[in-house]
């Protein structure tokens, strides 16, 4: 009888003052961590270009962006999603960013534009340097015809434009980050 009143007070003990399994995350509640039903997903938030993910573009625009940005990452003019851009434009972009020898990109912000397009901010992120553009790109339709020769249409993403800012050392982005009280968010290109 002994024995079991041991095992009974140490189950106990643990029960009581131990986290329960799941819930070692210190003081921040599970309700921040993941959204509730019918709210929206959470995405990280850079520094520099405040929330990535899709934002208020479509799936499909979110997609062509991130190959666009995957394929000057990789600094081959050969890439193929970098066939739709003028040859002379993807030279000057991948030169730009050979300057900070990226190995990353965060790519978050998407917003419909009043002209049609579709913006994304877009951060280069190397050793030492990083960089920070908008990327512009605008839909198209395309016809084409049906086994049974009906006219079908569909919706495709092309390439309009890119403008980068003045390469930055990540120190000075993390002593301006630091300075601001308010994390203001990142203020477009227009």
């Amino acid at each position: 009888m002994k024995k079991t009143g041991v095992f009974y007070f140490i189950y106990m003990f643990f029960i009581t003052f131990c986290p329960a399994h799941g819930q070692a995350r210190g003081s921040i509640p599970e309700a921040l961590l993941r959204p509730a039903w019918g709210e929206s997903s959470r995405y990280p938030v850079d520094i520099v270009i405040g929330e990535m993910g899709q934002g208020r573009a479509p799936y499909a625009a979110f997609t062509y962006a991130s190959s666009l940005a995957a394929g000057l990452l990789s600094g081959q003019t050969s890439h193929p999603a970098l066939a739709s851009i003028n040859p002379a434009l993807r030279d000057n972009y991948l030169r730009v960013l050979a300057g900070i020898s990226p190995r990353s990109f965060r790519i978050g912000g998407g917003r419909q534009e009043p002209d049609g397009a579709v913006s994304f901010l877009v951060r280069f992120i190397g050793r030492d340097y990083g960089i920070t553009g908008e990327l512009y790109i605008k839909s198209t339709v395309q016809i084409h015809e049906d086994e049974e020769g009906n006219p079908l249409s569909s919706e495709a993403w092309l390439f309009d434009e890119l403008l980068f800012e003045e390469a930055r050392s990540h120190d000075s982005v993390n002593q301006e980050a630091l300075n601001l009280l308010d994390k203001l968010p990142y203020e477009r290109f227009f």
